[in-house]
């Protein structure tokens, strides 16, 4: 399905140089709000780390993904 969340709370990410982290996905419809266009998309919630709050739409945050202007950064632990 188009609007499948492609990122899961939680996930760090890099976003022009900015770190993120994915604090949740709103799926299409459950956000309360006034604004039409947000509400029929699914949409991320994310927390930087110098204090910015954003809510970025399913299809700018996967077309940033593809033009690599926000990218997954790595945090597993190795085991050694």
């Amino acid at each position: 399905m188009p609007n499948d969340p492609i990122l899961s709370p939680g996930t760090l990410i890099k976003d022009m140089g900015k770190l993120g982290v994915i604090y949740r996905v709103i799926d299409s419809g459950t956000l309360d709000t006034a604004l039409s266009v947000i509400n029929w998309r699914t949409n991320y919630e994310i927390y930087y780390f110098d204090g910015v709050i954003t809510i970025m739409g399913h299809l700018t945050l996967k077309r940033l993904l593809e033009t690599k202007d926000i990218i997954v950064v790595d945090n597993k632990l190795d085991d050694d």
